[in-house]
């Protein structure tokens, strides 16, 4: 099928997906998260094919991880299809009702957005992710996942296609591109005709990419460096725990933590502890000048060099750099792209409330670790992406975020004089 087919398809599957019911919805939901359950070993087979094709090429264990499916991971992506089940459905939901002096009703009704793209990368748990959402709200979707995934994603189309069959809905509703090739990404971002967003989950090359060359508006999400300062007053036992998991829980997330910046002050008290705890963890320590004198029981260590604050590391990498206070420690967040997910530790309300008025992060959190920004963690069920503009979405993008709105204005017979 040519891709404007799969438009032209797409666009007649949003029509019907739009006006069905919530309870249909729901329904369509259920079965693919049976079917996964009942597909289990398939798919599980296909993306054994995938790791033994990415292992044979070289790719790092951090995107090796990020394509890894087993018995577990699968039966977690079940759950949160069925989590999103639970979740109240925004479309139709009217908001900011008045009534206005000429006796008209105003109100805006929360409708699907229409025909989503999604260009992603070694994630096949983004597939049903974003199938699931765009379900619940009405949304086709035309997807195009990395070469790297591609039996796993072919498994799992067809399981969602089939549960679609079953319950009545477009098989068209979710759609893949089963062709990696390039220029296909690029008729795709032209396809302003059909599709009515776009949603880049990638390294900064792909978003970057996608904001020059589409004709279709585009959500950035999904990069960002992400920072934790440890400030003068922090609980320094408690705020290694923090550094260690906002690092090591799931390197290979793009909430994971970055570059970690250390107030002075308490930097030889706090530095050699949390390297003790980083060795257990073979976590390659790069440090720069000011902090070198600091982590030098570091079992792998070396200098910072030019871009490594700038590098989203997905692997078991860690910046650190100390700093004078927090003022200094959100300039360098400024200058180093920091738009995802950054923390501060402290016990200071007025460093963490001047942390949270300056910091330009999707997501800021006090005493807390980087790892909670997530869909499922902040109670949306799922997410499509977590965008890091400011227009439209930002943070983890949920059902609320995957629809627009329309003005409905009721009278009785009224006419503007």
């Amino acid at each position: 099928m040519s891709l404007q087919a799969m438009g032209q398809a797409a666009q007649q599957a949003a029509y019907q997906l739009a006006t069905v019911s919530t309870a249909v919805k729901n329904q369509a939901l259920a079965v693919i998260a049976d079917e996964l359950e009942a597909n289990l070993e398939s798919i599980l087979a296909a993306n054994t094919q995938d790791l033994d094709a990415a292992r044979a090429s070289g790719m790092s264990e951090a995107l090796l991880d990020r394509l890894m499916l087993n018995e577990a991971r699968l039966k977690g992506i079940a759950s949160d299809v069925r989590n999103v089940i639970s979740l109240k459905d925004p479309v139709g939901a009217e908001m900011d009702t008045c009534v206005l002096d000429n006796g008209m009703t105003l109100s805006k009704r929360r409708e699907p957005i229409g025909v989503i793209g999604v260009i992603y990368e070694a994630r096949p748990n983004v597939t049903i992710d974003i199938a699931s959402l765009c379900l619940k709200t009405g949304n086709a979707s035309i997807l195009r996942g990395g070469r790297e995934t591609f039996h796993s994603n072919m498994a799992l189309v067809k399981v969602i296609q089939t549960a679609l069959e079953k319950t009545g809905l477009p098989a068209a509703s979710v759609q893949y591109i089963e062709k990696p090739d390039r220029e296909l990404v690029a008729e795709l971002l032209h396809m302003d005709q059909y599709v009515d967003m776009i949603i880049p989950r990638g390294g900064a090359g792909l978003h970057k990419m996608c904001k020059e060359n589409s004709t279709i508006p585009v959500i950035i999400g999904g990069f960002g460096i992400s920072h934790v300062f440890v400030d003068e007053t922090a609980d320094l036992t408690r705020s290694v725990d923090v550094v260690i998991n906002s690092k090591v829980q799931r390197p290979s997330a793009c909430n994971a933590l970055d570059t970690l910046l250390v107030h002075e002050a308490v930097a030889a008290e706090f530095l050699p502890a949390l390297v003790t705890r980083l060795n257990q963890d073979k976590v390659t320590v790069v440090a720069d000048a000011s902090a070198k004198g600091f982590v030098g029981s570091a079992d792998s260590l070396r200098d910072a060099e030019e871009g490594d604050f700038d590098t989203e590391w997905l692997a078991y990498t860690l910046g650190i750099k100390v700093v004078s206070n927090v003022e200094e420690a959100l300039e360098h967040m400024r200058v180093h792209n920091a738009s995802h997910s950054d923390a501060i530790l402290t016990n200071s309300l007025q460093n963490a409330e001047k942390f949270i008025n300056s910091a330009g992060s999707a997501a800021v959190y006090v005493n807390a670790s980087t790892r909670f920004t997530d869909g499922a963690q902040f109670g949306l069920g799922a997410e499509v992406a977590v965008s890091t503009q400011k227009l439209h979405a930002r943070g983890p993008m949920g059902l609320d975020e995957l629809t627009t709105y329309k003005w409905v204005g009721k009278a009785d017979y009224l006419c503007r004089s």
